[in-house]
Parts: C-alpha cells; structure tokens; sequence
C-alpha cells in the first residue's frame, strides 16, 4: 500500500492550522496549479486529495491519529484498550462480558475459534471518493445552475459526461457530491463518490461571506456631509435605494436584509443580507468654484478635527 502523503505539507500549514487557514493556502495553490491556468494536473489533484481530507473535521482527525482518512485501511479494534474497552474487540475474541462467560462454561478464555483477521474472505471495500474541481462564475453560485463535467467511469479508462446541479447560494470550497461515480468498489463493496469542489470565479462590484454578498458604494464628498439618496444595484437584478443620513463617515455599512444569496443548509431558509459599505470620494483636483465654496466652508468652521 503506497504511504499517504503529508498533506499539511502539501497545503504548507502547520498541524494545528484553523479551518480558514487551510482554506486560503488551498485556494491560493488551486489558482496557481490549476491546469486551465497552465498548471501540473498531478500537483492540482494532490492538493484537492490534502484540501479534502483537512477540510473536513471527521477526516482530519482519523488522518491526524492514524496516518490516514480512509477507515478501510484502519486495522480493527485500534483505540479499544486505550478507552479502557476489550483490547481483543475487532479480532475475533468479543467482549470482557463473553470471555468471563467462556471462563464458566471451561471454554478457556478466547473461546475454541480464533480470528485475527487476513482470513477467510476479504471483506467488501468501499472505492475512493474521488474529488474534481468546477468553476462557476458569482451569479450561477448565487442563482444555481446545471454544469458538465467529464470524470472517468468507475473501474474503466473511459470517461463519461455528468450533470452537477449547483445549488442557489453555493459558496466558494463548497461540495457536490455524487454518490457511487467514484473509484470502484472492491469484493464486491460499492463505489466511492466524486466530490466536486466549487471555485467561484471574482465579481468587479460582490464579494461573498456565507450568505451575506458584501460591495462597496462610492459616494462623494458633499453626499456624505450633507445626506443623500442612492441607488445600488443589488446581485438579484433588483435596485436598491439607500438613504445616506448628513454626517455619514468613510467605510460605514448599510445593510439591505433578505437581499444576499439563499442560505443552504439542513434547516436554513431565506436569503442573506447585501451589505454595502460607502467609500466617500475625496476629489484630486477641484475647479474654482469647488475651490472656493470649500475655502467658505473652511472659514466657517470653527471645530478642530485634532484634539492634541
């Protein structure tokens, strides 16, 4: 059985590195070796295999105290004496409670049959998930959508064309997964699944956190000191407008409720919130007029901004 690899290093993060730290090293490699951009296909599919396993809490944790993600390649019965149970449970010799059972009937403490395991038939095995990566652009994520993609047939050199349906509100790393179209099963288990991964491709005006959409709105000087009403476009196709109260400062967020993407999950419902922070625009260069109302303005104040 070949070794599995290091997948912290493949990521380069430390052992102890935080879910968002895993997922900005794999996106940055993912860019850079994805094979659209010119990138090693082999380099892109080992860091989808580390980004699969660390990304998720149950495999990290069977990969962190067994060297591996797989629970096939697990020998039975590892873990059972360290949680103070039967350290013979998994090879055949079955609980405390059967073996003092044994003990009365003069059976001997492990009975007459042994099993180690290696015997017998080789038991069912489940095939390899396997992973492959999709781009969407931000408003298919946003809306959902039907993609194609081409994946070799389980247990053959051909490949076979799919449908993978995106849902409404998909979000950058998220899955898809297709049951039973990954590696083929062996002794008769089942087939892995394909797990597609989705990359969101950047937007010019949104930006994305879960279901929340986030933009920025330039507003000038003028609207910002003296209120103002503005319209924003919000990532439905709907306008939006919003009311700039007089004294509004540089980077404060409005919030637009129900006007993000749908929210995913078991019990979710609705959709996020459009959050749109203001940017006020300072000019570069100012006619006389602008000059001169500003210079007014400047006479007229009587406040200091510093307080040294």
């Amino acid at each position: 059985m070949a070794a599995t690899p290091d997948y912290y290093k493949t990521l380069g993060v430390p052992r102890n590195a935080t879910e968002d730290e895993i997922k900005k090293a794999f996106r940055k490699l993912a860019r850079k070796h994805h094979p659209d951009a010119g990138g090693d296909e082999a380099k892109f599919k080992e860091i989808n295999e580390a980004y699969e396993v660390l990304s998720d809490e149950k495999k990290r944790k069977l990969y962190d105290q067994y060297g591996t993600a797989n629970e096939n390649q697990i020998p039975h019965g590892w873990g059972g004496a360290a949680a103070g149970g039967n350290p013979f449970a998994g090879a055949g010799f079955g609980s405390w409670a059967d073996i003092l059972e044994q003990l009365r009937n003069g059976e001997g403490a492990f009975g007459t049959e042994w099993n180690f395991g290696g015997q017998g038939q080789p038991r069912p095995r489940k095939g390899k998930d396997v992973t492959v990566s999709m781009n969407v652009s931000f408003d298919e994520a946003f809306a959902g959508c039907e993609k194609k993609v081409k994946v070799r047939k389980p247990g053959s050199t051909e490949k076979e064309s799919l449908t993978i349906k995106i849902p409404a509100g998909a979000v950058d790393g998220g899955r898809v997964r297709l049951k039973g179209r990954g590696a083929a099963g062996t002794n008769g288990g089942p087939d892995g699944d394909l797990l597609v991964t989705i990359h969101i491709s950047d937007h010019p005006l949104y930006t994305r956190d879960k279901a929340d959409v986030l933009m920025d709105a330039p507003i000038t000087f003028a609207e910002a000191a003296l209120g103002a009403s503005i319209v924003v476009p919000a990532p439905d196709g709907t306008k939006i407008r919003l009311k700039i109260p007089a004294g509004t400062q540089d980077n404060t967020v409005f919030t637009a409720k129900g006007k993000g993407a749908p929210r995913l999950g078991k019990n979710a419902s609705g959709n996020g919130n459009l959050k749109v922070k203001v940017k006020v625009q300072i000019p570069h260069t100012l006619n006389d007029q602008q000059k001169a109302a500003l210079e007014a303005f400047e006479r007229a104040t009587s406040e200091s901004v510093r307080t040294w």
